[in-house]
């Protein structure tokens, strides 16, 4: 199997492929199929590409899906395919699949695809041909559109004193610190943005205040985010209601009891957002929030007639 996803096979297990004597499960042919599209034997390669006509669209869908998915794969899709149903939403799905190729999908994408995709800050940061063919799409709303510019549009100087203060909360060690602040200066925001995704948590801990949104938000994208990071930023008066708005927007963050605490008791979050999580609270945190002169007043009358009613229920 793998000397033949990797071209290596001999050219009668090629023809097997292509004649479906090889007894492969639908979703092994066809990425073979695609593979051997673009095989140097031009008689394999004219009959992968006849045996494609005839395979089940389906079994293209799913083995674009996969992990492991060859570049093969996704480059015929995307030359060949894209316009047949599921297949461009499969190539955003995957995210391996290189940003350039999905350039020559997106007319064909549906708009929750394309959603996703927009929504895709690594991708869109390290591909301005995505971003700048993103652009057009009528499904975009104008804000998301602004961003798309942001990324790759001409850099504005950076707030170095903003900066300097980020990185001093976030980085207690002065030289560490000062090679940090000068990286930083030095990116645009699609670098900034590739670099809260994949940085440090000093990067992170910087960034998540950095004047730009799409970069703060692009640190909330970051695989390599923890809870406790979460936690903190919770916590953070210094951050944006925006930002603190996205965290309690996510569903995975909210399934942290101290990342809601924390949101509800800080005095930046949005009330709509508090008042919507106050439920979450127990007795105990719930009864303190009462008390909290940091927070709205309306927060802390809608707390204490929350914990009456509760006491009321257990009468």
């Amino acid at each position: 199997m793998e000397d033949l996803r990797h071209g290596r096979a001999t050219r009668e297990r090629k023809f097997a492929v292509c004649t479906g004597g090889a007894h492969l499960q639908p979703a092994d042919r066809a990425e073979l199929l695609a593979v051997l599209a673009g095989d140097t034997d031009e008689m394999i390669a004219t009959r992968a590409g006849e045996a494609i006509l005839s395979a089940p669209l389906e079994s293209f869908v799913e083995a674009i899906k996969r992990e492991n998915a060859l570049p093969a794969l996704f480059a015929y899709a995307s030359r060949h395919l894209a316009d047949k149903p599921g297949i461009s939403d499969a190539l955003v799905e995957n995210k391996n699949c290189p940003a350039e190729l999905l350039v020559h999908v997106l007319r064909h994408l549906s708009d929750v695809a394309t959603q996703t995709l927009v929504e895709d800050l690594d991708r869109v940061s390290a591909s301005p041909a995505l971003a700048a063919a993103l652009e057009h799409s009528p499904s975009l709303t104008p804000e998301q559109k602004n961003q798309l510019r942001e990324l790759h549009g001409p850099a504005h100087p950076i707030d170095e004193a903003a900066l300097a203060d980020a990185a001093a909360a976030a980085e207690p060690d002065a030289e560490r610190r000062q090679t940090l602040i000068q990286r930083i200066a030095k990116m645009t925001v699609a670098q900034r943005v590739q670099y809260a995704i994949k940085g440090g948590s000093d990067a992170r801990r910087t960034l998540i205040r950095d004047a730009n949104k799409v970069v703060q938000r692009a640190v909330l994208q970051s695989p390599r985010l923890t809870d406790q990071e979460v936690e903190a930023f919770a916590a953070m008066s210094s951050l944006t209601d925006e930002v603190l708005r996205l965290i309690a927007g996510n569903r995975a963050f909210r399934k942290n009891y101290v990342v809601v605490r924390h949101l509800i008791n800080n005095p930046k979050t949005p009330l709509d957002v508090t008042l919507h999580m106050l439920p979450m609270l127990n007795p105990q945190d719930l009864k303190r929030l009462t008390t909290n002169k940091n927070v709205p007043e309306t927060l802390r009358t809608t707390a204490a007639k929350l914990q009456r009613t509760r006491a009321e229920q257990k009468k």
